[in-house]
């Protein structure tokens, strides 16, 4: 055997190095589908580049023309409150969803299945069902409304903006539901019985139970969610586009919606990437406050 083969066997029976050789292929993924790109929207959002046109760089001014946008200072707005107001809701709902899995009963595989559905159908396909339920001609819930006698005509659902942002935020309710209520069950599912048992022989309420044996042992699940949902939620593109566009007269706009528009159909590719960084800090900011909260409790 000569040395070159007995070098190589060396290398490969060094735990670290086989380590980082596995790795390799999913560090070039990294590199090339999120690095890449991530490194590259910060480079377009320093210049003014259209599409066709390469561009100079400008450094800090399409953040700083932005900060002097109605429409943008219209666009974080709907953005903090399409995600703050519809993670708790999630949260909640999919916190009880989960605990009422969590009993023993019949057909409990093909229910979760199908409690998943909205989860699994792509957005784009369960938002284009939404977006005829909220037809202001032909919409089921108009109609159930008028024979019930509570109006006395349609609701144009996606064209107030009050109505149309209450839609969307319950589109996004309902998708995101069984994401919370799957992830939830699992935790509760690793909860020792035995806890439970000896909290009951103690004298402790069903109420006592879930809140100090349960509750402790899925809060980094339940925050891990919360966290993966927000910058989700922030992330948002399909289920906006599909409804609204960002209408009407773009009052329905969040991050995504908006750098579309701006880059994409207004070929101003840096202006747009500018919109996208901006949620950059936010994001980090929820992330670090969650993740402290998190080292803090456990």
């Amino acid at each position: 055997m000569n040395s070159g083969s007995i070098q190589s066997e060396n290398f490969l029976d060094r735990e670290s190095s086989l380590g980082v050789l596995l790795m390799l292929p999913g560090l070039i993924l990294l590199a090339v589908f999120l690095a890449y790109p991530f490194f590259l929207g910060i480079w377009l959002s320093l210049t003014d580049t259209r599409i066709g046109m390469p561009g100079e760089f400008i450094g800090l001014w399409n953040y700083v023309d932005l900060l002097e946008d109605e429409i943008f200072h219209q666009t974080a707005w709907n953005t903090m409150i399409y995600a703050l107001v519809t993670v708790p809701f999630k949260a909640v709902m999919g916190l009880g969803l989960a605990l009422i899995l969590n009993n023993q009963i019949r057909f409990s595989n093909p229910i979760r299945a199908f409690i998943m559905l909205p989860w699994i159908v792509p957005t784009a396909l369960s938002s284009l069902g939404w977006f005829m339920i909220f037809d202001p001609v032909f919409s089921p819930i108009s109609w159930l409304m008028i024979e019930m006698g509570f109006i006395d005509s349609n609701i144009n659902f996606l064209g107030d903006q009050l109505i149309a942002v209450t839609a969307i935020c319950w589109v996004n309710i309902w998708r995101g539901i069984p994401f919370f209520g799957i992830s939830i069950l699992a935790g509760l599912q690793a909860v020792p019985p035995e806890l439970h048992e000896q909290a009951a022989i103690d004298g402790a309420n069903k109420f006592n139970r879930f809140n100090h044996v349960t509750l402790p042992h899925i809060k980094g699940i339940l925050m891990i969610t919360s966290l993966l949902s927000v910058i989700w939620t922030f992330a948002d593109f399909q289920l906006i586009y599909v409804l609204t566009k960002g209408g009407p007269a773009n009052q329905t706009h969040i991050f995504g919606t908006y750098a579309y528009q701006v880059g994409l159909s207004g070929t101003e590719i840096g202006m747009g990437a500018a919109i996208t960084l901006y949620m950059f800090p936010i994001l980090a900011f929820f992330s670090i406050i969650l993740l402290r909260y998190m080292r803090k409790t456990a």
